[in-house]
This record gives C-alpha cells, sequence and structure tokens, in this order.
C-alpha cells in the first residue's frame, strides 16, 4: 500500500485545515485493509464531497459515534459488494453488517465508538449526515468506496475551530451534471516515452482524485473471493417450540421446555438465518462445539 502524499494537496486546495486532513486520511488508512473488496484498496486525497457523489455508488451504510463523540460517518460501497452480498452462496447479506468493521476502524482514529451500522438508502445520506462532508475514495483496481464524514466532526475530532461559512466551501468547477467512468491505463514505468519536440514533459501520476466527480465505482464482477473476510453471526440451534402466551408468562425457574428434537438428534448450524449444516454437540475446553456431520445443499435443506 502506497502511503498518502504528506501535503495533501487536493485537501489543502478544497479549503481542508491540515490537522482535519491528516485525521482524515488516516481514518481512511484504517477502513481501507477492512473494507470487503477483491483488490487490496488504498485511500485517495480527502476532498469536498458533492451532491454528486453518493450517486457514484450502490449502497450506504451509516453509524452513529458513541463514547464521547456525536454525529455520524458513512461508508459508500460499489456494485461489486452490494452484488456479491445478493448472491452469496450462504444467502443475501446485509450490507451494514459487512461494513461494520470499516465503520468501527473510522470511528476509533475519530476518538469515538461506533454504533451498529445501518444500510440506507443512497438519497438519505445528505438528511443522515448533512451538507457540509469530506470524503476519501477508496481506491483498488478501481474505486470501491468512500469515507464520509461531517466536516464539523471532523473539526470537532481535530480540535479545529473552523467558522461555519469556512467549513465546506465546494467551488463551482467541482459541481457537475454528467460523470464519465476514468479508465486507468497501466505504464510501464521504465519504458521510454516519446515527446513530441517542444512540448511538455508528461506529468507524474498523482492520487488527487478532484473533483469529487471522478469517484465513480467500476463494476467488476469479480464475484464471492470479496466477501471472504465478512465476519458472520454464526448460530447452533438445538430445537423449537410453540407454546400459548400465557404459558410464556408463566415461565419460571426450574421450567421445561420440550423441544421438536429428539435426544441424540443432530443440531443445526446456521449462517444469517440459513441452515448450513448439521452436527453433534460437543464440549471443547470446557465450552460447547459444534462437530460438523453433514453439509446441508438445497436440497436436503427442503426436505
Amino acid at each position: 500500500m502506497t502511503d498518502l502524499p504528506t501535503d495533501q494537496p487536493a485537501a489543502l486546495d478544497a479549503g481542508l485545515d491540515p490537522a482535519m486532513a491528516s485525521l482524515l486520511a488516516a481514518a481512511a488508512e484504517a477502513v481501507a485493509p477492512v473494507l470487503p473488496a477483491a483488490d487490496p484498496l488504498v485511500p485517495g486525497d480527502p476532498q469536498p464531497a458533492t451532491e454528486h457523489v453518493t450517486g457514484l455508488f450502490a449502497g450506504a451504510a451509516v453509524a452513529n459515534l458513541s463514547g464521547g463523540r456525536t454525529g455520524r460517518i458513512a461508508v459508500l460501497v460499489g456494485e461489486d459488494l452490494v452484488e456479491a452480498l445478493k448472491s452469496s452462496p450462504l444467502g443475501s447479506l446485509e450490507l451494514a453488517a459487512a461494513v461494520q468493521p470499516a465503520l468501527d476502524a473510522a470511528a476509533a482514529v475519530l476518538g469515538a465508538g461506533a454504533d451498529a451500522a445501518r444500510q440506507i438508502d443512497l438519497e438519505l445520506v445528505e438528511a443522515e449526515l448533512g451538507t457540509d462532508l469530506y470524503a476519501v475514495p477508496l481506491i483498488g483496481m478501481t474505486i470501491s468506496g468512500a469515507l464520509l464524514v461531517p466536516a464539523a466532526l471532523l473539526a470537532a475530532a481535530a480540535g479545529v475551530e473552523v467558522p461555519a461559512s469556512e467549513v465546506v466551501d465546494v467551488v463551482e468547477a467541482a459541481v457537475v451534471t454528467e460523470v464519465e467512468t476514468v479508465e486507468v491505463e497501466t505504464v510501464d514505468a521504465a519504458a521510454p516515452t516519446e515527446t513530441a519536440p517542444g512540448a511538455p514533459a508528461p506529468a507524474a501520476p498523482s492520487s488527487t482524485l478532484f473533483p469529487s466527480a471522478r469517484l465513480r465505482p467500476i463494476a467488476g464482477g469479480r464475484g464471492i473471493e470479496m466477501l471472504h473476510g465478512v465476519e458472520m453471526e454464526v448460530t447452533v440451534e438445538l430445537g423449537r417450540t410453540r407454546m400459548p402466551v400465557r404459558d410464556l408468562l408463566a415461565l419460571a425457574p426450574g421450567a421445561v421446555l420440550e423441544l421438536d428434537r429428539a435426544a441424540g438428534s443432530p443440531a443445526d448450524l446456521l449462517v444469517n438465518g440459513r441452515l448450513i449444516a448439521r452436527g453433534e454437540v460437543v464440549v471443547v475446553d470446557e465450552d460447547f462445539g459444534l462437530r460438523v456431520t453433514e453439509i446441508i445443499n438445497d436440497e436436503s435443506a427442503a426436505s
């Protein structure tokens, strides 16, 4: 992973205080390795988020901050991740759960904790976070996501007092009505390049993506591999029963419930509410465990 430029040119050109830019870059650095993606992610330059940014992505999740810091932060993700979650072999998975570690990592850098993430419609991002936002693109082979942090929250976390009129001043040039996909051409740095006589030398590549209209993710359809690091809650179920409310209200210590499972029958292993395996309950270092004896496919699950 390459380091961001220490001078943060795009952020400073946009009026972002150096302390705020450094903090936002650090938050994005923490997010990059834990956001599900098919390729390793590298943060781009912090920059103002115009009203067009949310339209460049396919999903959004927000989290309230806690632990002495108030406000909300958000992570935007591209179509690749949204489609991979929908088509998971374990059934449709929740975007909020998949990006919770990313929101936790960003919140920790901002000196706070993150509450449980919530998936929201992209159109509601401004209503949730406000209009004065800064974004950091998260870049792999394509733009895979972006971290959004309100300017006021960023200033508070950085200990910077910024007049309200100067929090974000998005120049008219950054507001566009039409966005085109950015195509990246790989160039061999060792290969000589031809320059026409009198023409200026080609500019060095930059990680700057200002204005934010360039934050367009490109769906690559790289499938399930981006979900390999996503943690899921796994449940082992011994059995179930149904009871009328009067019996539930009458429960007391010592009551015994009869389940719909015979003694010695295998327990069910469920992920995201979906049955994927069965097995025997065992004891592992004084804790319960499950020895898997059967993997459930769609046909056996229906029987």
